[in-house]
């Protein structure tokens, strides 16, 4: 996937993951999704499952992924540093990389403040953690963070492959890519439904938009992009939605994607916000106007 330099230990090339992934959570990845669908999406020439929310330190469910499929990639978006322990999360790498060698990226993150009761110096914290693995072998290079401000972008870029931005724009893209320099991955999230019926497709965003909405990380975020208290105020306005859900026909849905790999972008990890029996379908509906086929 990559080749380190040894007197730097930062990578000589970037991770390959494909300039496109599936972005879903990693309970339903493992419940719901059957080892036929991941074999089909593998087929349709996606590059890798980035599994989201925050997975216990055993990673047990990335194992039946990689092992249902032959090229397909797995990384995790994110790993919460404050929930699962660097040392347990480190064994389960060597373990995953062992049996499947150069099909794993560990995606890490700090979370938000809101979701826990102790929340203290999340960038040191996270410097902590990013030690911890090194000390216990997991190579930097197969490390990406999930950063959105620069401070964050910065140390992904020193510490580790690159980064991993959640519910972003392009023009986010445009300017962690101007961050964190030409070197390093990057791989952002970008939601996507399938309807060209705008005002359904704004009701469905905004369902799954609502929790962030209302958290701090994320508010700053898209306020450092422009968007105004009106615009963020739940459940979030017309532009704000749009900004963030690709919807419409397909060919506005890819160009829509295909505005951060212009921006900077190395990976989209696509997010379609759909019944996962439905899953498939969509991801093949854009395989081949992505250019995957």
């Amino acid at each position: 996937m990559t080749q380190t330099t040894p007197s730097s230990g930062k990578p000589s090339s970037k991770l390959n993951l494909g300039k496109f992934g599936v972005f879903g959570h990693h309970e339903a990845l493992w419940q719901k999704v059957t080892p036929k669908q991941l074999q089909d999406i593998e087929a349709l020439g996606y590059g890798a499952i980035w599994a989201g929310g925050s997975p216990a330190a055993e990673l047990s469910w990335v194992d039946p992924i990689l092992e249902a499929t032959t090229t397909l990639k797995v990384a995790t978006g994110i790993v919460n540093i404050w929930t699962a322990a660097a040392k347990p999360v480190a064994e389960s790498y060597h373990r995953i990389e062992a049996a499947y060698p150069d099909r794993f990226v560990l995606g890490i993150g700090v979370g938000h403040p809101e979701a826990l009761t102790e929340y203290k110096k999340p960038y040191d914290a996270l410097t902590e953690y990013l030690d911890e693995l090194d000390q216990q072998g997991v190579p930097k290079d197969r490390i990406v963070v999930a950063a959105l401000g620069p401070q964050v972008l910065k140390l992904a870029a020193r510490r580790t492959a690159g980064a991993h931005p959640y519910l972003t724009t392009p023009e986010h893209t445009a300017q962690a890519r101007e961050l964190i320099g030409p070197d390093a991955y990057l791989a952002p999230e970008h939601k996507v439904i399938l309807t060209t019926d705008a005002e359904q497709a704004r009701a469905t965003g905004r369902k799954a938009l609502d929790l962030y909405l209302g958290l701090a990380n994320y508010l700053n975020n898209f306020k450092r992009l422009g968007f105004t208290d009106e615009d963020l105020a739940k459940p979030g306005s017309d532009r704000f939605i749009d900004a963030v859900v690709a919807h419409g026909t397909v060919d506005s849905i890819v160009a829509r994607l295909n505005e951060h790999l212009a921006a900077g972008a190395d990976t989209v990890a696509v997010q379609v916000l759909t019944s996962t029996d439905k899953l498939v379908p969509a991801l093949a509906e854009l395989a081949g106007p992505l250019g995957l086929k």
